[in-house]
């Protein structure tokens, strides 16, 4: 079992590596017209900022952070990148599950900007500002420059250790207790609304990695596709923690948004199921 494990977590970490490279290099290299389009008018923000979520990985969340906290974009586009991204979990999701995936990212896109507009009224109403600050962006060297700063040292030597963790420990966990105990019967047994306001809850924690527990549940059948889309929904990867560093309270505002957007629209989802 464990050697089983090991092939498929190097597997899934060759192509994660391979699309994180590639990922990471077009985001550099278009990043002065991404910010030149996402401070435009709100409804730019709301799509944009969707559409950035959507792409694998943590740095178009590091963007639309960093102009948040130089307030450049509202408090709509954070929501709505944080809604629409799954951080590095989403180059997981393409190799585990495909199909899934790639379903997931048009929904959480939808919902992203959907989310984005009412998070700007709920701000309004609370009076939620971004500081108002300069913002430059910083040209960024390519070639060796972004083998050894970017493939290297982000993307090798700090995601994919972790990554590689996350995911065998995961696997095996997750297998362990399905051939010792009656762990599928268990999950399957349980309620879905406990099960989508449980995973809503994980996507509080600022990591990726805990969300790894439901694509593993859903690649092996034991859940339904609802969960894995309120966790992908609630998690915000590593997104988060740059603002939590700039201001504590704008991090539990959005955190507390994201949160309650996931879980209504996962009664939203059980309602549909049960009527249909």
């Amino acid at each position: 079992m464990l050697l089983d494990n090991l092939r498929l977590t190097l597997k899934i970490i060759l192509t994660v590596t391979i699309f994180m490279t590639i990922i990471d290099y077009l985001e550099l290299r278009f990043k002065d017209k991404i910010h030149e389009i996402l401070t435009g008018k709100p409804a730019n923000q709301y799509v944009l900022s969707s559409l950035l979520g959507a792409v694998p990985g943590c740095m178009d969340a590091f963007l639309v952070v960093s102009l948040y906290m130089h307030g450049l974009v509202g408090f709509g586009a954070l929501a709505a990148v944080m809604l629409s991204t799954a951080g590095d979990e989403a180059f997981v999701m393409l190799t585990m599950v495909p199909d899934a995936a790639l379903r997931i990212f048009v929904i959480t896109v939808l919902l992203g900007i959907i989310g984005g507009l009412l998070a700007d009224k709920v701000a309004e109403y609370f009076n939620i500002k971004a500081k108002e600050r300069g913002y430059k962006l910083g040209k960024e060297q390519m070639g060796v420059s972004f083998l050894k700063e970017h493939v290297y040292g982000h993307i090798i030597k700090k995601h994919i250790p972790r990554l590689f963790l996350w995911i065998f420990i995961t696997l095996t966990l997750i297998e362990f207790l399905i051939k010792n105990f009656d762990f599928a019967s268990i999950v399957q047994g349980l309620p879905v609304s406990v099960l989508i306001i449980f995973a809503a809850l994980i996507g509080i924690i600022p990591e990726s990695g805990p969300h790894m527990i439901f694509l593993v549940l859903y690649s092996k059948g034991l859940i339904p596709f609802s969960v894995l889309l309120v966790s992908t929904l609630s998690q915000d990867g590593h997104g988060l923690l740059p603002l939590l560093s700039h201001s504590l309270k704008d991090t539990v505002y959005v955190q507390l948004f994201t949160t309650s957007f996931s879980i209504m629209v996962g009664i939203i989802l059980v309602f549909i199921e049960t009527i249909i």
